[in-house]
């Protein structure tokens, strides 16, 4: 349970899409211009990274991976098809994407006309594949984790593009220089909300697993170097010492 909780809020704050990789920046800055369609948006996005990555887990565990075909029997354990990740990855996402326009277009034609191209383009979201070969990279090991990952993902990207949404409403009345009206302040903000996003970094345990075996090594190796040195000094100084007296 603990590592659902961890994986959930480190996926959203710690490893956001948008704020840590940077990933989906072109529907991020294109469709965050109201706060109602970056809604629009950022909801397929969470329904598609939710769906997406579990699925394409399932194919990766039972597919694609050195060994994964065994099931179909012992004739097909040493087959590989990793090579068919991208492939296989993009197909599901084209088809779940697919899916969303024919829902989005019959429930709500209004969103869909304001997200225009930027809808079927979620097949190409750089953040949608980014969080299957995450998955598939970090070796999440149950579905269940998939699932929780796909989805904290997906809300992390909402809450990016809706935040960013709501600052360039504002921003529409402020007196923004010439030369950075438009994107270039749109950057600047971007850059100065992950810069507080990496704040979340030290707050969550798993954040800094990661890291801890390697800092604790380094220490060890200071504290192991310090020690070699202080005792080529005293070796030195004796040696001096003995020197000194034998004259």
């Amino acid at each position: 349970m603990l590592e659902h909780i961890e994986l959930f809020f480190k996926s959203i704050f710690v490893d956001n899409m948008v704020f840590a990789y940077f990933l989906g920046m072109c529907s991020y800055l294109a469709v965050s211009k109201k706060v109602s369609t970056a809604v629009g948006l950022g909801a397929a996005v969470i329904f598609v990274l939710t769906v997406t990555v579990p699925l394409n887990w399932l194919l990766d565990q039972y597919i694609l991976q050195d060994g994964a075909l065994v099931w179909l029997g012992a004739d097909f354990a040493a087959y590989n098809l990793s090579f068919l990740s991208f492939i296989l990855f993009i197909a599901t996402i084209a088809t779940m994407v697919q899916l969303v326009e024919i829902v989005v277009e019959k429930f709500s034609p209004s969103l869909y006309n304001s997200l225009g191209i930027f809808l079927p383009l979620i097949a190409v979201n750089c953040a949608i594949l980014g969080g299957s070969l995450f998955m598939q990279s970090r070796e999440i090991e149950t579905l269940s984790l998939a699932l929780n990952y796909g989805f904290s993902s997906g809300i992390g990207w909402f809450l990016a593009i809706v935040a960013i949404a709501a600052i360039r409403e504002k921003i529409r009345y402020s007196n923004v220089p010439a030369p950075l009206r438009g994107l270039g302040i749109t950057f600047i903000i971007t850059g100065l909300m992950a810069i507080g996003f990496m704040s979340f970094g030290g707050m969550l345990t798993g954040s800094g697993d990661s890291a801890t075996p390697v800092v604790t090594e380094s220490a060890d190796k200071l504290v192991e170097q310090q020690s070699t040195l202080e005792k080529e000094a005293a070796a030195a100084q004796t040696a001096v010492v003995s020197e000194l007296k034998n004259e």
